[in-house]
């Protein structure tokens, strides 16, 4: 019988480089008032709500500010039910490899396509 091992994905797995020291990286938070805990892997593009800056999963077809994206999550989080935690992610001054970055279920590829736009105007760049 074989084993198949599905290894999780690492923190920072989809950076190529970013700037000296930590000039790349920024702390914000993400809120999950709803009764289930949520798991987001390392990579996920990120958009910040207007209403209270908290983060979400960037969508193109989002709305209250969901829709720019603006960074990239740094490590897997998992948000506990009715909790707020503060995340590491990737905020200026990067290169990131296209394909390790994630997304949210159901965005197309001219979803993915308007991220790295926006994205780029961060000084993120996807290679």
């Amino acid at each position: 019988m074989v084993t198949v091992l599905t290894e999780p994905r690492r923190r920072g797995g989809f950076l190529v480089s970013e700037a000296d020291g930590t000039r790349s990286r920024e702390v914000g938070k993400f809120i999950n008032s709803g009764s289930v805990d949520v798991a987001l892997p390392a990579g996920m593009v990120i958009g910040e709500l207007a209403a209270d800056g908290s983060f979400v999963g960037y969508t193109n077809a989002g709305t209250l500010g969901a829709q720019t994206a603006i960074g990239v999550l740094w490590d897997n989080v998992t948000i506990p039910a009715g909790t707020t935690i503060s995340v590491t992610y990737i905020a200026r001054d990067a290169e990131v490899n296209a394909a390790e970055l994630q997304y949210v279920a159901g965005d197309s590829a001219g979803d993915k396509t308007a991220a790295l736009v926006d994205l780029r105007a961060l000084g993120i760049i996807a290679r």
